[in-house]
């Protein structure tokens, strides 16, 4: 039964094993996926002269059968299929020898966008990589001449901070997911899964909507958001975690990587801190960082320039000077040294948190923003 171009399509990007350079060297000789499906096993050994399971007249046909079924859900859901050999196909993830054939997509978003951004790091992200995160985010949105794309995993911690923050910016952000498009994982995410969809911005994944999600899927999907962007910005990790894998794949894609530093007793520093010494991440603090190193143009400065920090009376003045000296401190040692009741600096601490002045942390701790 003769199928639809797309149809042959999802089948041939599912095959095992398949490659760029392996597709285009079977469609040199086959001309097109439809002749490849068409081609017995014995023609295609012949033509492409070594033998292979793929080749097997069985094994296509059920490649076809799984591709005809995945089709019935591509048209009831408005789900968009973007080939390596299409036009929207992004350009940067082409030039991956181990990018997807295929990717499925829902939701609206050009992938060629001229600034595209990935933000990685631990699922135990803690205030101080979120707030980075955050601020990131918002500073370069405010920023850049051309807004910027966010790209991340949709996972707990750093990459859900990095979606919300997108989408609070009126950024189009980008959520490459290691299952289908039937479902969302985590289920906490759906919400802002379906907020990406609807306000330009796009899920994408490789996987058909009959894959079984394995481990192995989430270590595949980084190396998706590592090739979809221009630089990989690694805001929180452990010594070991998938934003390390991600950095490290994005770095041997030739794009540039970027880690923001913390102190050396915090564990989810570490792995930021590793990546910095090795020379694998460039050390980063702020958009500005960020947009120097790139080289990307700022939007032209009005005559009056904002005042970049919030006015401060003596007493938050105080606070500032104390926790730029010391770091951080627990609030029993800022009223000591400040001698400032209890009372009164908590409050003041509050109304410094809701300026962005200041960051809390477990056990009473306070750091500047």
């Amino acid at each position: 039964m003769t199928c639809e171009p797309l149809t042959y399509r999802v089948a041939f990007a599912s095959l095992k094993g398949m490659t760029r350079s392996l597709a285009e060297e079977i469609l040199s000789r086959t001309h097109s996926e439809q002749a490849f499906f068409e081609a017995s096993s014995s023609r295609l050994g012949a033509i492409l002269g070594y033998k292979s399971k793929i080749f097997e007249d069985s094994y296509k046909a059920a490649a076809l059968e799984k591709a005809r079924r995945e089709m019935d859900f591509i048209t009831a859901h408005n789900i968009k299929a973007l080939y390596f050999r299409d036009d929207s196909y992004p350009v940067r993830l082409a030039d991956c020898e181990d990018a997807p054939l295929m990717l499925f997509t829902t939701g609206e978003c050009d992938l060629n966008r001229k600034h595209i951004i990935g933000i990685v790091g631990t699922r135990h992200a803690t205030p101080y990589g979120i707030s980075f995160t955050e601020r990131l985010v918002e500073n370069l949105a405010a920023t850049l001449e051309e807004p910027p794309v966010i790209v991340s995993g949709l996972a707990f911690g750093i990459d859900i901070a990095a979606h919300n923050a997108a989408l609070a910016q009126g950024l189009p952000t980008v959520a490459v997911l290691a299952h289908g498009l039937n479902t969302i994982y985590p289920a906490q995410h759906r919400q802002t899964a379906a907020a990406i969809a609807r306000s330009n911005g796009m899920l994408a994944t490789e996987y058909t909507s009959s894959d079984a999600v394995h481990k192995v899927n989430f270590i595949a999907r980084n190396r998706i958001v590592a090739g979809l962007c221009d630089a990989l910005i690694v805001s929180e990790s452990a010594e070991k975690g998938g934003a390390l894998i991600t950095a490290r794949l994005a770095g041997e894609y030739g794009h540039d990587v970027f880690a923001l530093p913390g102190r050396t007793s915090d564990r989810y520093s570490a792995g930021c801190n590793r990546l910095i010494a090795d020379n694998t991440a460039a050390l980063i603090t702020g958009a500005d960082d960020l947009i120097k190193a790139m080289g990307w143009k700022r939007k032209p400065q009005t005559d009056t320039q904002p005042s970049l920090f919030a006015e401060l009376n003596d007493e938050e003045q105080s606070v500032v000077d104390y926790l730029t000296e010391k770091g951080e401190a627990q609030i029993g040692q800022i009223s000591i040294a400040l001698n400032m009741n209890t009372g009164k600096l908590l409050a003041l601490l509050i109304d410094m948190e809701f300026k962005g002045l200041v960051l809390a942390f477990p056990g009473a701790k306070y750091r500047l923003a």
